[in-house]
């Protein structure tokens, strides 16, 4: 059983940055697959970075401006964001899992979610 509590979200201007962090408690954070989805109001939840359990792999449906990374001894994964824009307003969930390299874009393949955190990129 993995718990999972997001931090860092807020409120940003156009062009601005900030730092998720997802929190894991249990002592077995460093087995699963780490991701980040988000949802817009109306939209579906949508797959935006996922690390492997070492770290050594990552996937980005944007990687000039995002970067995901992992502390295994802090149980924690992080999602850097710059250049953010409004569309980018979202609330933003990690999650875990063991998932197969193939299936990191799919949320039906994590097991555990956070509660998200709130993005929001003001024009």
């Amino acid at each position: 059983q993995v718990q999972l509590v997001e931090s860092g979200g807020g409120l940003v201007q156009a062009g601005g940055s900030l730092r998720l962090s997802c929190a894991a408690s249990g002592r077995t954070f460093s087995m699963y697959v780490m991701g980040w989805f988000r949802q817009a109001p109306g939209k579906e939840r949508e797959f935006v970075a996922s690390i492997s359990s070492n770290g050594a792999s990552t996937y980005y449906t944007d990687s000039g401006r995002f970067t995901i990374s992992r502390d295994n001894v802090k149980n924690t994964v992080y999602l850097q964001m710059i250049s953010l824009q409004p569309e980018d307003t979202a609330v933003y969930y990690c999650a875990a899992g063991q998932v197969a390299a193939w299936a990191v874009t799919n949320r039906r393949y994590y097991n555990y979610w956070g509660q998200g955190t709130q993005v929001t990129v003001s024009s």
